[in-house]
């Protein structure tokens, strides 16, 4: 049994994280302020004797003796990381420094959910791990690009100057069910529409392409990083390398869901990525063949199931 620490863990991601290592035997500690989370989504595993849910924001320093970190901490969609900027560049930059510090202090090994954002809107096609990106620094989603940028550079001087145990991972778009309905991000949005009978909102003419990756793949990559030799830090890309058109997404998600709503088109928000994309041969490599498994379809269906049930209960 490890005792791992989860920051950020009662979110979308870091809830099925916290599951799953749960369900491998071992002790979790999950740290969230529920800024954009929730605390619904943990309340089964609050009865669990190996389970410790702990409400403090990453900012402040968490002393806890533990064998392993995942820093997932930091709001991840637009609507909530805009919603207070400072914030969300002090949670990536200082939630980074004080889990580093912790992973120093006890020795731990500390992983770093860090984002395709870091790309920008590229002019590389599709994004391997030595692309440095094109990013606005002082446009209106840098709080979130260059946070994480920052933390990740952060990483690599705790590792090379105190010797501390690092993993970094890309994580791609990723949807499933616990999203909050508020998420803000295309998937739940044309979801939610569509149930609703609302119109589907694509911004821009909808020929932007995004790859979207089911939840349990990426849970799966981030175990498997974890689990790989000290030597190997990353970063490494975590996503699904199909690529969609909003316009397919929005057309699967009509056809799914049997609905009757309208496409509409609104203006392209400003420094929003035109392609996005990985290349996981890296990935491949260095995880023990990791690859996404769960195919678009099957994905939707189960997060179509989730939000159906979660508006029925409203």
């Amino acid at each position: 049994m490890k005792r791992i620490l989860v920051t950020g863990g009662a979110g979308f991601i870091g809830s099925h994280l916290c599951e799953r290592l749960l369900n491998e035997g071992n002790e979790v500690i999950c740290l969230d302020n529920l800024f954009s989370s929730s605390k619904d989504k943990i309340i089964p595993f609050l009865k669990l004797p190996y389970f410790e849910f702990v409400r403090q924001d990453v900012t402040f320093p968490y002393f806890a003796e533990v064998d392993e970190i995942y820093n997932l901490a930091c709001p991840a969609s637009p609507v909530h990381y805009q919603h207070d900027a400072i914030q969300t560049i002090k949670t990536s930059v200082m939630g980074a420094i004080n889990m580093l510090g912790l992973a120093k202090r006890v020795n731990a090994k500390v992983l770093q959910a860090s984002t395709s954002e870091v790309y920008g809107d590229p002019v590389v096609h599709p994004q391997t791990e030595d692309y440095w990106g094109n990013v606005n620094p002082i446009g209106i989603r840098s709080c979130y690009d260059e946070g994480k940028r920052c933390a990740e550079s952060l990483f690599v001087n705790y590792h090379q100057q105190n010797n501390v145990g690092i993993k970094i991972i890309r994580i791609f778009n990723t949807y499933g069910p616990r999203m909050e309905l508020n998420d803000g991000r295309v998937v739940s949005n044309f979801i939610l529409q569509a149930l609703k009978g609302e119109n589907i909102t694509i911004y821009g003419d909808g020929k932007q392409s995004r790859s979207f990756q089911y939840v349990d793949d990426l849970v799966e990559g981030m175990l498997r990083m974890m689990g790989t030799s000290d030597d190997f830090t990353g970063p490494v890309n975590i996503g699904n390398p199909i690529e969609f058109t909003m316009l397919e997404l929005a057309q699967l998600v009509l056809e799914m869901t049997s609905s009757k709503s309208e496409i509409i088109h609104l203006p392209l928000p400003k420094d929003d990525p035109v392609q996005r994309q990985p290349n996981i041969d890296l990935a491949k490599k260095m995880l023990n063949n990791w690859e996404p498994k769960v195919q678009l379809k099957e994905g939707l269906q189960k997060t179509i199931e989730y939000f159906d049930q979660m508006l029925k209960q409203i």
